[in-house]
């Protein structure tokens, strides 16, 4: 899990982006055996004892002093990665992962939306275009999902990027409270550990194999160790161009889902998902910029969402 130190931003954005990819083939491949909530238990297993092992290395004080909050942002984080999930089995790989990667332009439409309760004059129309860039983007990213009946999967593939946004302010408030990325990651593992083992328990647990078990240990392993790169990139690097490399994960997922799996190409779910990558951008940035005007020293783009 430790991080070279000689590796620029950019290099540990792209590997960590790359392992995330990487990590979507596993769960795809697994859940031919488990059901997403076991998946997410299992990956919360290893990333609770992964993390405790690199934080008692590290000396780093895993007591927090707002269960709470931690509590609320795991429910979020854990809903967002299980309908994630659910999705990579049920959808092209790349298809889940753009979907998932709306998070940006929810984040865009949330602003926009408070904006509107609070009754503000006017509303930025620079954070207006990406949400409506977005889901044109998701509309035809969709189109081929309807023809193949897999409308359901594509619709909470799209809400598990909206809860990802709202993690995204949770995670937000958490910093702010002075908590480490390490001890936020953390717990959400834990969340995960624990609402997959209720849900597991609930609708029963599945016969491992050996190749069962090296997927779930390569699922843990690429989630936590693709956590420790990005929240050091985002420590060391700009954060417009961390936002910009993430997207290499829809490109990766691409093409693993093209060689391994077998997806189709087609014009308008790449149209769709080129859309979404700009609108994301854009979302990013402006974001960025409405948030810091209003806590100009507290805004950090979060290391870790859902994944």
């Amino acid at each position: 899990m430790g991080e070279n130190p000689r590796m620029s931003p950019a290099l540990l954005m792209v590997s960590a982006s790359f392992l995330f990819a990487t990590m979507g083939v596993c769960v795809k491949l697994a859940s031919a055996t488990y059901g997403a909530a076991e998946i997410v238990m299992y990956r919360g297993l290893v990333g609770v004892m992964g993390i405790a092992l690199f934080a008692r290395a590290r000396g780093i004080s895993l007591r927090t002093r707002v269960p709470g909050m931690h509590a609320w942002r795991s429910a979020i984080g854990v809903a967002a990665l299980t309908l994630w999930f659910h999705s990579i089995a049920h959808l092209p790989l790349a298809t889940a992962v753009t979907l998932n990667y709306m998070s940006s332009v929810w984040m865009a439409m949330f602003l926009v939306g408070g904006a509107v309760v609070a009754g503000a004059p006017r509303v930025d129309p620079r954070l207006v275009l990406p949400v409506l860039v977005g889901f044109a983007g998701v509309a035809s990213v969709l189109q081929p999902a309807l023809a193949r009946d897999q409308l359901a999967p594509g619709v909470i593939g799209l809400a598990s990027g909206m809860l990802s946004a709202l993690a995204y302010l949770q995670v937000t408030t958490l910093g702010r409270a002075g908590e480490p990325d390490i001890r936020i990651v953390f717990y959400f593992s834990f969340g995960g550990l624990l609402a997959g083992f209720a849900i597991g328990a609930a609708g029963g647990w599945h016969r491992h194999t050996p190749v069962g078990i090296l997927l779930l240990l390569a699922i843990g392993a690429l989630a936590t160790t693709a956590q420790v790169l990005m929240t050091r990139a985002y420590a060391l690097g700009r954060p417009l161009t961390n936002a910009c490399l993430q997207y290499l994960g829809i490109a990766f997922s691409f093409a693993y889902g093209v060689w391994l799996f077998h997806d189709p190409l087609t014009w308008a779910a790449t149209v769709g998902t080129l859309l979404i990558v700009a609108a994301g951008l854009a979302a990013s940035r402006l974001s960025a910029t409405t948030l810091s005007a209003s806590a100009p020293d507290s805004l950090q783009p979060p290391p870790d969402i859902s994944t």
